[in-house]
């Protein structure tokens, strides 16, 4: 291939493909020479060109750039980088036989193989280990990068949704997993067109966003072990190993063609909000793909490994993620990085928001200390671009911080408190009626700094853990088949199995469950804060006890969509918590309610004054260790701080006893209350439209053991 170059520009950074060409601009501090390679196929084994950057010509501050003249958008390409491989001395990795993928590449073509030894930077026969270094060309074993051209689409009039927290429901969904199964009856399963051919179910249950799993390009085909009861080898699944942060996952497409991921995930997205849903990625900042010192060599570590991972004394990587790596996130070139990549995901691929996994660690500085509101957090939160967007934190890692509430402002987080207290309370532990209602009322012990409880994501279950239906079925992890003797995934679930451990045929059994199920979702729905659920809950899927399927791309993890009677119920019960939810404010009022907060000056803007709290007498909560009920009046008037808010007035009786109680009820002046929910009763009594709510007739409402009742004033 004969190409003609001039020198480039520095900035952007990536592949800018302008009227007479592309200009190539990559980040390399420590690297000596820095070259490009151009290709013609995805699959060619050596370039059709090589070009060596000049470090005085081609070269700005850390910056390498090269203009090829007479190139269109489609040009396949990559890096190879030189310098000292030195990794116990400086940390550098550098080595010049390997073929790196760009950082700000927008798309990647082509497939990892990383059984190849050619993939690594060091010999791994060698008995020096990751110390020795390869020889070996990597590029016929790994992904080639794509110039792309930026606003190519005709979005047409779409936009960012910018639906306002209080009003949410998130629904937490895999791409592949939610259509794959053949029962999906999706023309294309297991892809961003397959999830589109699904909208009619998501507007059906009432949510107003998708939470997708990563949709990062990453190594699916990674090896994650071998299923130790099939025999099947066990591949990266979840996705939570990134390696191109700007690149739409190939898999999710309908073909490998270069670019129709990046075409698909943008009609995805178009429809999606088209139907009034928004869309939120997972994404993984915290850690890359290429794992610890002994993984492989395909971006970051090849480009300039001692800025863009955290070092333990240069050889070893700290591993704050749990992961093999973690990124430097507050180092300025790599914050710079993270920040253009939010950007582009919102500006040319219209996502709505982010969930940040293991978020913590962006808050971390060069010792691992938290750096809070110095830290690349509050750079985002109050970026111009993404100031708007939906931003939800993961608000711990694997080394065991801890910031749940305590992000800067403008931040959501996943209230891992809401989860493990309901959890239990439901179960019929002892000491939890203080906490449930502090969760109900918007977990204003833990978040009052945000000045709105939408800030909770509540959730009773995620992709990691049980679903909602091996909640209820399994007292143990079942996860076996990860090949890790069951020491994977964590060991305390709150979870209870009502008798059997698993499926049953037991009639009694099962009732149970779904009852209990029900109690769950019942809380999340009216509690104060963001519900999240999770996706196939309500098509009553099971992954058979195992509760970290991050490496099971199989029947264990994909929605099956077959219509069971307890799927059917359960379905019909969601779709109604939901419609109950959207339809009465009560449930979203932007104001804490905690009975046991001490107000102040400061605080007063945060605390309602419109739940007042019961027992099985109005007037008497009983907050003591033995206490397993608890009943809430809502009262239709609000609060000043909440004056759009106006509503009925609803009673909550919660009973996690294991015998009947009677609740006395309040007195509504000139209104008498109506059941909406019981959870006790079969379908289709156990909820009812607010029109078809049947009155109560006595002052007293008997309660069956461990049963959720919702009513209203009318």
């Amino acid at each position: 291939m004969s190409v003609r170059t001039s020198t480039g520009f520095p900035y952007p950074l990536g592949a800018t493909v302008t009227d007479d060409g592309i200009n190539y601009a990559v980040f390399s501090r420590h690297a000596t020479s820095v070259f490009l390679e151009l290709f013609r196929e995805a699959d060619d084994h050596r370039p059709a060109a090589s070009l060596e950057l000049d470090p005085d010509r081609n070269r700005t501050g850390d910056v390498w750039h090269v203009h090829v003249h007479g190139q269109v958008a489609g040009q396949l390409y990559g890096y190879r980088a030189d310098g000292p491989y030195a990794p116990e001395q400086e940390g550098h990795r550098f080595n010049v036989n390997k073929l790196l993928s760009d950082p700000y590449a927008r798309a990647l073509a082509g497939a990892y193989d990383m059984s190849r030894d050619a993939v690594y930077g060091y010999e791994r026969s060698s008995p020096l280990g990751d110390r020795s270094f390869s020889t070996e060309d990597s590029s016929p074993y790994t992904v080639k990068s794509l110039a792309l051209p930026v606003g190519s689409y005709d979005w047409g009039d779409d936009r960012l949704l910018r639906r306002p927290m209080t009003n949410c429901v998130i629904y937490e969904v895999h791409v592949k997993g939610f259509t794959i199964h053949p029962t999906s009856a999706a023309g294309h399963r297991g892809t961003y067109l397959g999830l589109v051919e699904k909208i009619p179910h998501l507007l059906e249950l009432g949510v107003t966003a998708v939470e997708l799993l990563p949709v990062h390009e990453f190594n699916e085909g990674e090896p994650a072990g071998i299923d130790p009861v099939t025999g099947n080898t066990l591949t990266n699944y979840w996705g939570y190993s990134t390696l191109g942060f700007f690149a739409p996952e190939i898999s999710y497409a309908t073909s490998a063609e270069p670019g129709r991921p990046v075409l698909e995930f943008r009609e995805m997205v178009r429809q999606l909000h088209s139907a009034g849903i928004e869309v939120i990625l997972d994404v993984v900042f915290n850690h890359t793909g290429e794992g610890n010192e002994f993984g492989p060599t395909l971006n970051f570590r090849g480009l300039d490994n001692s800025v863009y991972y955290m070092l333990d004394g240069g050889r070893c990587y700290k591993n704050y993620s749990g992961c093999g790596n973690t990124v430097n996130c507050n180092h300025p070139v790599v914050k710079q990085f993270i920040l253009d990549c939010l950007r582009y995901w919102v500006v040319e691929m219209h996502v709505d928001g982010f969930r940040f996994d293991l978020a913590t660690i962006l808050g971390r500085g060069r010792s691992g200390e938290w750096i809070g509101d110095l830290s690349l957090l509050y750079d985002i939160g109050g970026d111009p671009i993404l100031r708007g967007c939906k931003l939800i934190a993961e608000s711990w890692d694997a080394e065991g911080m801890y910031k749940v509430g305590g992000f800067p402002r403008g931040w959501a987080e996943w209230n891992g408190r809401f989860r493990d207290d309901v959890r239990r309370f439901v179960r019929g532990d002892r000491g939890l009626v203080a906490q449930i209602a502090r969760r109900i009322g918007g977990s204003r012990d833990l978040f009052a700094q945000k000045r709105n409880p939408a800030h909770s994501i509540n959730f009773v279950t995620c992709h990691d853990g049980f679903t909602l239906r091996d909640l209820v079925s399994y007292e143990e992890k079942h996860n076996k088949r990860n090949g890790e003797d069951n020491h994977d995934g964590a060991s305390e679930n709150h979870s209870a199995n009502h008798g059997v451990e698993g499926d049953t045929d037991d009639p009694v059994v099962r009732q149970t469950r779904l009852r209990q199920a029900k109690n769950l979702l019942a809380i999340l729905m009216t509690a104060r804060g963001t519900p999240m659920l999770l996706g196939g809950d309500e098509l009553w899927r099971t992954q058979q006890g195992n509760n970290n399927t991050y490496c099971q791309d199989n029947d264990l993890s994909w929605f099956d969509w077959t219509e069971i009677a307890e799927s059917r119920d359960l379905r019909r019960y969601l779709r109604m918590l939901v419609a109950l939810r959207h339809e009465h404010p009560a449930f979203r009022r932007p104001c804490f309610v905690d009975p046991f907060a001490v107000d102040g000056p400061r605080s007063m803007h945060q605390i309602g004054s419109d739940i007042t709290w019961h027992g099985v007498k109005p007037g008497r909560p009983d907050w003591s260790y033995h206490s397993h009920s608890l009943a809430l009046h809502i009262h239709g008037k609000p609060p000043v701080s909440a004056q759009d808010y106006a509503d009925s007035d609803f009673y909550l009786m919660l009973n996690a006893w294991t015998e009947p109680l009677e609740f006395e009820l309040p007195t509504v002046k000139g209104q008498s209350w109506h059941r909406l929910v019981d959870t006790a009763l079969p379908s289709p009594r156990d909820i009812l439209p607010t029109a078809e709510a049947a009155p109560v007739e006595t002052n007293r409402y008997p309660m069956q053991p461990q049963s959720v009742v919702i009513l209203v004033a009318k």
